[in-house]
């Protein structure tokens, strides 16, 4: 079940990590919570199709995606900003949009600070779960920089302290912070 679901996430039909698991279930014939793959199992097969049938592609496209997230973090460095997502986890394909948390007293800090730089954005919303079963939404802005997706989800400054929980709300979000790209960025290959 985790190589059907790493086959649909690489071959980008499909971006959200939930819904393509609830595909492959039903492509499978399983309707077992228990039967399902966790995250990290999910993660795992992604990453070894990606070594198999993208070995060639997937790393330089992963570096250069690495790349905008570290100037697009260091642009917006007064936000305290976190990678989180595809990009961090080593996993992303060429349609992946760099997915940024940003942390602020208010909103409205953050889209004076696009406005103020001519960055043309849209406005979405998206709910993070957190331990405990508890589901929060929060305001997101989205542009292009170039030829990539970026998505900025705004978050309060206590939000820093608890990440939310995985696409699967197995495990807490991976989260890494401009130095801690920094450092992946400078010890890739």
């Amino acid at each position: 079940m985790a190589y059907e679901i790493a086959r649909t996430l690489a071959d980008g039909t499909c971006r959200d990590m939930r819904v393509a698991r609830r595909k492959a279930a039903e492509r499978l014939g399983t309707t077992s919570r228990f039967e399902l793959p966790t995250e990290a199992e999910v993660e795992l097969a992604l990453k070894a199709h990606q070594s198999l049938f993208q070995h060639e592609q997937q790393p330089v496209i992963l570096e250069e995606l690495r790349r905008q997230a570290l100037a697009a973090m260091k642009t917006l460095a007064s936000f305290s900003p976190r990678l989180v997502g595809p990009v961090l986890t080593g996993t992303a394909v060429p349609h992946n949009r760099i997915e940024l948390h940003l942390f602020s007293e208010t909103p409205e800090e953050v889209i004076l600070f696009l406005l103020d730089r001519d960055i043309p954005w849209h406005d979405g919303e998206r709910t993070l779960c957190f331990s405990g079963g508890v589901k929060r939404r929060y305001p997101v802005c989205r542009f292009r920089a170039g030829d990539t997706d970026i998505e900025l989800t705004l978050l309060p400054p206590e939000a820093l302290r608890q990440p939310p929980l995985g696409p699967l709300g197995d495990r807490p979000l991976q989260r890494a912070s401009l130095s801690q790209l920094q450092e992946l960025v400078k010890s890739a290959p």
